[in-house]
């Protein structure tokens, strides 16, 4: 099961974070883009960015591979350049997996019926050219039909979701945290979760049917936390969104596991930062990143210690 497999790194690793790929123009060193403009010059603009976030994806894994658990690409930046930033995508993909890491797609799906399903193919299944990914996230707001085909293909391939519960935007509370039958819509979301992964439970206790809640909103973590103590969470907001590591310390449970947490541009864009870009040179940006990862390892460690829930 995903749970198993994912709190079986998170062990080896101690280390409960994990590095979100999410590549934006602005990030990429030069030396990278004149090298992908190089091999792909005789290609449009949006294969070159194509080939420049893969070299720029390619030296981050290399850099962190050994210390984090898991990577999670937000499709996103790679669906804006089109059928190359999709290849992108799925290199970044196989590539991660090659190095041993796990791979959250970011990719919030929500569809019902056939289309569901074939979203669920494609991102979970084992089929030929489905995407390497070990678990997605998905949108629950179509209703169980829409997460149906998602759950089973949890079970039939070993894979692993996060629904949507609280999501880490200010404007998240406009929806989730309306009322409904005396309880916000995220509670009765997390209620859902909880009902759909009773079958989903590994050996360590956990479903791989997951929850995203978000640093950000450090009592509803708290509270969510209550509510659904068998189910993993992937804690957005960390650090550039706000989001500390004594927010998403109220994510875990007493045994010290039960949540990752995750940084994005904090990591990959570390060598543009204060403190990183003193030290490291543009060149030098996946040491920065691995540097930047380490110590985002060490502040959520030392958190977890001081209030009594180390797990190691």
């Amino acid at each position: 099961m995903f749970a198993d497999r994912l709190m079986e790194k998170i062990i080896n690793c101690r280390n409960h974070t994990i590095v979100g790929l999410d590549p934006r123009i602005q990030y990429i060193p030069k030396h990278i883009a004149d090298e992908a403009w190089e091999v792909v010059s005789e290609g449009s603009r949006s294969e070159k960015t194509a080939e420049a976030f893969f070299r720029f994806n390619k030296e981050i894994i290399d850099n962190v591979y050994d210390i984090v658990p898991a990577v999670k690409p937000q499709i996103a930046f790679y669906e804006q350049y089109g059928a190359a930033g999709i290849e992108c995508y799925l290199k970044t993909c196989s590539y991660a997996k090659s190095k041993g890491l796990l791979v959250i797609g970011d990719v919030k799906r929500g569809d019902i019926g056939s289309t569901a399903e074939a979203y669920s193919d494609f991102y979970l299944g084992n089929n030929e050219g489905s995407a390497e990914t070990d678990c997605i996230t998905i949108n629950p707001y179509l209703g169980t039909d829409s997460m149906d085909p998602f759950v089973r293909n949890c079970e039939k391939h070993g894979k692993g979701i996060f629904v949507l519960v609280k999501t880490s935007n200010k404007s998240s509370k406009d929806i989730q945290d309306l009322e409904s039958d005396g309880k916000k819509i995220y509670e009765h979301v997390a209620e859902l979760v909880v009902s759909l992964g009773e079958s989903q439970t590994g050996k360590y206790g956990y479903s791989s049917v997951g929850a995203v809640v978000g640093a950000t909103f450090r009592n509803e973590g708290q509270k969510l936390r209550k509510m659904m103590k068998k189910v993993y969470f992937l804690v957005p907001g960390y650090g550039a969104q706000g989001g500390t590591a004594e927010d998403a310390s109220v994510c875990f449970n007493d045994d010290g596991f039960g949540a990752v947490i995750n940084s994005s541009r904090g990591i990959i864009a570390a060598y543009k930062m204060e403190g990183y870009k003193e030290r490291f040179s543009e060149k030098e940006y996946g040491q920065a990143a691995r540097e930047a990862a380490i110590a985002m390892r060490n502040d959520i460690n030392n958190e977890l210690a001081r209030i009594g829930k180390l797990a190691w």
